[in-house]
């Protein structure tokens, strides 16, 4: 069983960055593939960007290509997104995830374990 705590959420201004945080307890963290959604009022969870174990394939959403980066340190049992040129779209509450496996996947309902979430705001 793994627990998931995400941090570093805020307000930020349009163009401004962020940097979140998450933090794994339990085992097996170190063999699973994990990723970040995020979720704004009203609408479906969607994926962000995807990691697997040993950090060789990434993958990212179209809407953040380029400006969000995702990274992992299996050594201290924690991964990051980092995100940059934020605009008001991106304001929505991110969500940390794993599954038990090292194969990575934009889909929801492949990931078994996930944090409480942190929220993102982006003022015009």
């Amino acid at each position: 069983q793994v627990q998931l705590v995400e941090s570093g959420g805020g307000l930020v201004q349009t163009g401004g960055s962020l940097r979140l945080s998450c933090t794994a307890s339990g085992r097996g963290f170190p063999d699973y593939a994990m990723a970040w959604f995020r979720q704004a009022p009203g609408k479906e969870r969607e994926f962000v960007a995807g990691i697997n174990w040993i950090a060789g394939r990434l993958i990212y959403a179209d809407s953040v290509e380029g400006r969000f980066t995702i990274s992992r340190d299996n050594t201290k049992n924690t991964g990051s997104l980092q995100m940059n040129s934020l605009n008001p779209e991106d304001t929505a509450v991110y969500y940390c995830a794993a599954r038990r496996n090292n194969f990575v996947s934009n889909q929801v309902h492949a990931y078994h374990f996930w944090g409480q979430g942190t929220q993102v705001t982006v003022s015009s």
